[in-house]
């Protein structure tokens, strides 16, 4: 088959998920193409993007100007330039009768400009966030992007672009989008509130490759010593504030308790500022951001994976974050949160424990009861690699996906 993905950022180091189904595809004898926004932010790639050689086989879109002037100065002469390549398709992105404000505001044209000398056609597309999906749907209307429509819904796409934008977002996209595939449970009943015929989605969730995680039973260090970890960008909806702050709580009862934050991101000053101001400098560490292979020798050292996950103030939510599907399937207890999909990878008090959001009291009890009882991190671990490897295992997830794509290809258009 012959796939457009569709997404924001590419390469992108904290969208894994997204390269494992490329990859995945790739490896079963797929064409890929890619299209972004925007390339990788971090100073370095994951090692797949020049395995496979994917930069080769992306496509970024002409970068839309916020201002709106100058959006419109732009985009006049870009139609200019290349009215001769396309004089229909270039009409259709203007067709503000049919588009409205993204054929007035240019929205529609920035992106057909380099699909004009080939209209290209793919079995299927398959974009990964809604607003990805929505984009294409309206290339796809104008005849610039054709193929068989899906959309993968992870979070931020499905609570905080509607507080911005209202509910009826994405209404153009479940009229004229073919499937939909949401990450959860909780987002395929969000997408049924919003409209979308259910009849259309079906839940794929995102994993991954569990042989690249080595599992060994969790056992207490001779010394006491305790380590605690978290694998996150330091944004608010990761919650490491109460992780921060549930530690503070412990840290005189077990003087041994360490606490290491592997990311970056726009809240690190705020909170190693509330390290230094609850005195806990000598238990939390923010390690920063850390290639793959430093990410797994932190993990292969560590007792228990926190992932305080939070809604935050815009609305932002969790899909089911990767790193606790990494960490669980290489044994280690985990405690999260009651929050978005989360509960559909922990079970409660068997692979790991579940606490209410922003709760830092709850979240140290929970810990306490972890640390005085080593006797079942084995178990909770065993119980965790376990699910992982039945349910959130890519190898299997990716054929799933390909039996996906050809079963839309047998209906009709």
């Amino acid at each position: 088959m012959k796939i457009a993905f569709v997404v924001g950022e590419f390469p992108s180091i904290s969208q894994t998920f997204i390269l494992s189904q490329i990859t995945g595809l790739i490896d079963r004898g797929h064409q890929v193409d890619i299209y972004a926004n925007v390339g990788q932010k971090q100073p370095k790639n994951h090692p797949d993007v020049e395995k496979y050689d994917l930069l080769r086989h992306t496509h970024y879109w002409p970068p839309i100007p916020e201002n709106q002037i100058w959006r419109w100065v732009k985009g006049t002469g870009l139609l200019l330039t290349h009215s001769f390549k396309d004089p229909v398709l270039l009409g259709r992105s203007l067709n503000v009768l049919k588009y409205g404000k993204e054929a007035a505001s240019f929205r529609l044209l920035y992106p057909t400009l380099p699909l004009l000398k080939e209209r290209p056609a793919y079995d299927i597309i398959h974009c990964h966030f809604g607003w990805s999906g929505l984009q294409s749907a309206f290339l796809k209307d104008i005849g610039a992007l054709r193929g068989k429509l899906i959309t993968t819904f992870h979070g931020f796409d499905i609570t905080t672009s509607l507080k911005l934008f209202g509910d009826r977002l994405y209404d153009p996209l479940f009229r004229m989008g073919n499937l939909f595939l949401p990450i959860s449970q909780r987002w395929q009943q969000r997408l049924i509130e919003l409209g979308c015929d259910e009849q259309k989605i079906m839940v794929h969730r995102m994993g991954i490759d569990c042989q690249k995680f080595t599992f060994a039973p969790r056992q207490p260090d001779a010394d006491g010593s305790i380590r605690l970890v978290t694998i996150a960008r330091l944004v608010e909806k990761k919650g490491i504030e109460y992780g921060i702050r549930a530690v503070a709580q412990l840290a005189e009862t077990y003087p041994s308790l360490e606490y290491h934050v592997v990311g970056d991101g726009p809240l690190r000053d705020a909170l190693s500022d509330l390290i230094q101001n609850l005195g806990v400098q000598k238990h939390v560490k923010l390690l920063g951001w850390k290639q793959d292979q430093e990410v797994l020798e932190i993990l292969n050292q560590a007792h228990i994976l926190l992932a305080p996950s939070v809604t935050s103030q815009d609305g932002d939510q969790e899909g089911i974050p990767v790193a606790l599907m990494e960490a669980m399937a290489m044994g280690l207890p985990v405690i999260s949160t009651f929050h978005s999909g989360i509960p559909e990878l922990i079970e409660h008090g068997s692979s790991g424990f579940l606490v209410p959001e922003r709760d830092a009291d709850t979240l140290a009890s929970k810990l306490s009861y972890l640390i005085e009882q080593p006797e079942i991190w084995p178990q909770m671990g065993h119980a965790g690699r376990s699910y992982v490897e039945t349910h959130y295992n890519i190898n299997q997830l990716n054929d799933r996906l390909v039996e996906i794509y050809q079963q839309l290809l047998l209906q009709p258009c």
